[in-house]
């Protein structure tokens, strides 16, 4: 049996046991790098840019202070390459992560060097914001006209019609230049910024293609080759918002104002943002749910869908939590507040969605690491391939150089780049709107190789809200035939079972109200964990727990032990009640199965997952729970030690291991695990802000969903790069072998773009 602390400390320990850092740097798309407004707040792209999450202000982290900068000029790895090699030089920076899917740059700098650092990214041709009273947020940025592209292309085509009609050459050279000039000087002005950082991103090799094609002569094709460029920008730009805003959608499931009750007591529409933890907040039928909160008044069914993915309404009476996002239905209801806006448990998993793709999957770690020596590499091969035939073989030097130009277009290899993020946040956000929160792409990915998972039983396979079914005074006291002894035991019993939160605990407690049996006044009370509790009444210690308890207090005996057997063979557990010299009385508390547990566990079966309940419940009842869900094998008597060595022992084994529990006594093995699980975390704290995988409701079927996810992820990761990398492979052959052309370029890296993250946002309709 499990004996939980109190909720506070609860989730301080759990706090301290789950929290694991992710250290490594903020990393996000890798498109081309956008042509972004130099003193806005958008892409220069024909699409406005929806308004972004808040900054967090600025925060004191002992001596230094933390700042988010939001750069919406910041989206690939080239950005962040630039920004870390201008602050390497900055000893008052001390720290720095990057979120480039949210376009967020995190320092952590000495408190008086925040202008410095403004100053230095400004120098990089960046645009940065912090958070500040006036604008928290990100305005909408008007959308870009598409004429001066659509005048480009008309321009583009008009030179090639020029040079095909054989007009004379400087029309042709006339009209590229215009084409160019209309669409392509941002172009060039990010390429030459990257070439003084000697950063070879897109916007360089772009630069100097096109450039060399127009040295050559290569008028309309280097004009069609920026448009073409520039279009692709444009519908990839498009592409990649609707991956980065696929989480920011679901801040949108909440209203702008609630209905709150005023002193005078006449109801008014409020911002949310004014609305403080406490204020009563109508909702009427129809309706979302604008804050989280506890009903005061009125009955409904509630449509929580959006946060935890049930199918079925759910219904809500006085005293029931409600959640922001989600849809009142049938009656009016009236709720006290009790979490701000920027507290809820929606903007909870907003936040903690976005700080997972700081986490990168093991596949994007092995793309970054390619990408930055692949570059370099093809560079070089293009700079060769330009001088060594002209200079070794006697080839043409127009020939040759033309080759290298084309080569250089395809060397980007952010097509390569972009296919992890993008397939990771959209795999995180498909999850996110199924109420499974993922707390990093790494534990998405390895989902798929789960091959063993422990699960406690209370509350986890069980509904987790035993009730009473028996009672005895042991017999084998002296004294015992009293008739009052049996009142008095029970309510010894009901005062340190009421002093505990585990449901077998509260079963008693509850037994004892519903008897209208009054709880005895405890003193020295003490949480005895896996084992049950002690304290102190009128001056005499008791105990109330399990049979390890008893057997570690030396009370154990013949009788008792035959007693407890012929019980627990029946699937009930039994809690004893004792004082220092012997057993008192035995309470025996069944629990119920979630139907829910039996499909589950049969689907993770299906799924090549062997199954293990570690519980803290006596080994008969664990067996028979067990059997009655399909689980594999069962463990009772655990201790929170015990469940950890079960864990630690299969993981130091090789296979991937998953610990799924609800309490604080679950905590160690959740942690040790390779993916911990935490149950029903809709509402928690601690549970959405420290588990690797919260599930928001009991749903165990959801695991079996999630390694179904991590599969299909798994498998778009590895569709995005053997695209990346083959078309690219197949147009650098074609080059070499004279039968590329610039125009091929183009399609071979933005095209590739284009695939990879179009495949990436399939998983969002999973």
């Amino acid at each position: 049996m499990r004996y939980r602390q109190s909720a506070a400390s609860a989730r301080t320990e759990s706090a301290k046991v789950f929290t694991r850092g992710h250290d490594e740097a903020k990393s996000g798309c890798c498109g081309h790098a956008h042509d972004h407004e130099h003193h806005g707040h958008g892409h220069d792209h024909g699409a406005a840019v929806p308004p972004a999450t808040p900054l967090p202000r600025s925060e004191a982290v002992g001596d230094d202070v933390r700042t988010a900068i939001r750069i919406m000029q910041m989206d690939c790895p080239t950005e962040e390459a630039l920004i870390r090699k201008a602050f390497s030089r900055m000893p008052a920076v001390r720290s720095m992560e990057f979120n480039l899917m949210q376009r967020v740059l995190t320092v952590v700098h000495a408190p008086d060097a925040l202008d410095a650092v403004l100053a230095a990214l400004r120098s990089l041709d960046f645009t940065p914001e912090v958070a500040s009273a006036g604008a928290p947020t990100v305005p909408e940025t008007p959308a870009k006209p598409w004429w001066p592209v659509a005048l480009a292309g008309i321009v583009a085509a008009g030179s090639e019609a020029a040079s095909w009609l054989g007009a004379p050459g400087w029309l042709s050279a006339a009209l590229a230049l215009l084409a160019i000039a209309s669409c392509g000087l941002g172009t060039y002005r990010k390429g030459w910024l990257a070439i003084r950082h000697l950063n070879l991103n897109i916007n360089a090799l772009m630069s100097i293609a096109v450039t060399g094609a127009l040295l050559l002569g290569q008028w309309p094709e280097a004009a069609m080759v920026m448009v073409l460029f520039t279009v692709a920008e444009l519908i990839e730009a498009k592409s990649l918002d609707r991956a980065r805003n696929a989480i920011q959608a679901l801040m949108r499931l909440t209203p702008d104002e609630a209905s709150v009750q005023q002193a005078d007591g006449r109801w008014q529409q409020v911002a949310l943002d004014s609305i403080a933890p406490g204020a009563l907040v109508r909702v009427k039928p129809g309706e979302r749910i604008a804050l989280d909160g506890e009903v005061a008044a009125g009955r409904s069914s509630v449509d929580q869908a959006p946060i935890t993915g049930e199918s079925l309404p759910v219904e809500k009476q006085a005293g029931d939590a409600v959640f922001a996002g989600t849809i009142n239905q049938a009656g009016s209801l009236d709720y006290r507040v009790t979490a701000a806006a920027g507290d809820t448990t929606l903007a909870r998993i907003v936040r903690a969605v976005e700080q997972a793709q700081g986490a990168k999957a093991p596949t994007q770690r092995f793309v970054d690491r390619f990408a930055r020596v692949y570059t370099p590499v093809v560079f070089v091969v293009a700079l060769l391939v330009a001088v060594l035939p002209p200079l070794l073989l006697g080839g043409a030097w127009h020939e040759w150089v033309y080759k290298a130009l084309v080569m250089l277009v395809i060397a980007c290899p952010c097509a390569l780049v972009i296919s992890t993020p993008v397939t990771i946040v959209s795999g995180l956000a498909a999850a996110a709107r199924k109420g499974i929160l993922v707390k990093g792409g790494v534990y998405l990915e390895q989902g798929r190789k789960l091959t063993r998972l422990a699960v406690d039983k209370t509350g986890t396979v069980t509904h987790g809200k035993p009730v009473q079914t028996g009672f005895d005074v042991f017999a084998d006291a002296a004294g015992d035939a009293d008739a009052n002894i049996a009142q008095r035991y029970r309510a010894l019993a009901a005062g340190l079972a009421g002093r505990s939160d585990h449901p077998v605990s509260m079963a008693i407690a509850d037994a004892a109200k519903t008897d209208r049996i009054a709880e005895l006044h405890v003193d020295a009370f003490e949480a005895l964990a896996g084992r049950g509790v002690r304290g102190d009444i009128d001056g005499i210690g008791y105990w109330l727990g399990n049979q390890r308890l008893i057997e570690e207090r030396g009370l154990g005996s013949p009788a008792l032990e035959a007693r407890l057997d012929k019980l627990e063979r029946e699937g009930r557990s039994i809690v004893m009640l004792a004082n220092a010299e012997r057993v008192l009385a035995l309470f025996a508390v069944a629990d119920t199965v979630k139907e829910t547990s039996r499909a589950a566990i049969a689907e993770l079966r299906r799924l090549g997952v062997q199954t293990t309940m570690l519980s803290g419940d006596n080994p008969h009842t664990a067996a028979a729970i067990a059997q009655q869900v399909g689980i594999d094998d069962a463990r009772g008597n655990q201790l929170p030690e015990d469940k950890l060595d079960a864990v630690a022992q299969w993981a130091e084994s090789g296979v991937t291991v998953g610990m799924v529990g609800d309490g604080i006594n679950d905590a160690p093995a959740l942690a040790r695990a390779d993916i911990g699980f935490a149950m029903g975390a809709m509402g928690t704290d601690t549970a959405i802000e420290t588990a690797d995988v919260a599930l928001m409701d009991d749903d165990l079927r959801k695991i079996a969903h999630f390694i179904r996810l991590s599969k299909a992820t798994h498998a778009v990761l590895v569709q995005n790069i053997a695209l990346a990398l083959g078309i690219k492979s197949v147009f650098l052959v074609l080059t070499v072998l004279g039968l590329g052309t610039m125009w091929m370029a183009v399609f071979a890296d933005v095209g590739a773009s284009l695939l990879v993250v179009g495949n990436g946002l399939r998983l969002l309709r999973k």
